[in-house]
């Protein structure tokens, strides 16, 4: 049970740093999931997004992923999420979870991106490409 990895960084994120982190001989199974910018939502263009976080986000992600990896499961865990300017196709979040078993790997990776999308503050601000804006995630 290890949390490998809980940053929030504002330069370019690598999933093969996130694999990495997680891998483990003991593993059977790694669940990665990338988050990427997409060129469109609420059927409008999406010109770039600006990702802004509270300076306890990192914090939060930790201790997030710590809970998680104590919770009597045998995994280890790695998640990185950017902030600043992303353009469409940047990554912006990659979780990765390494476990004995795949269905393990899966659950565990799937709880974690939920919650930390839901509880970690972190917002975005999408720029739509006809000048329009949008926040996400505020409270």
């Amino acid at each position: 049970m290890t949390v490998a990895l809980a940053e929030i960084r504002d330069t370019p994120l690598s999933v093969d740093e996130v694999m990495a982190c997680v891998s483990d001989p003991t593993a059977g199974g790694i669940c990665l999931f990338v988050g990427v910018v997409r060129n469109h939502d609420h059927a409008n263009d999406v010109a770039h997004l600006d990702y802004s976080a509270h300076p306890q986000a990192a914090d939060v992600a930790r201790a997030l992923a710590e809970r998680l990896a104590s919770d009597g499961r045998s995994v280890r865990i790695g998640v990185v999420h950017r902030v600043g300017r992303l353009e469409i196709g940047d990554i912006a979040v990659v979780v990765g979870v390494s476990a004995q078993h795949r269905g393990e790997a899966f659950e565990v990776c799937r709880e974690l991106i939920d919650e930390f999308k839901a509880t970690v503050p972190i917002w975005k601000h999408q720029r739509f490409a006809d000048g329009a804006d949008e926040w996400v995630g505020l409270p």
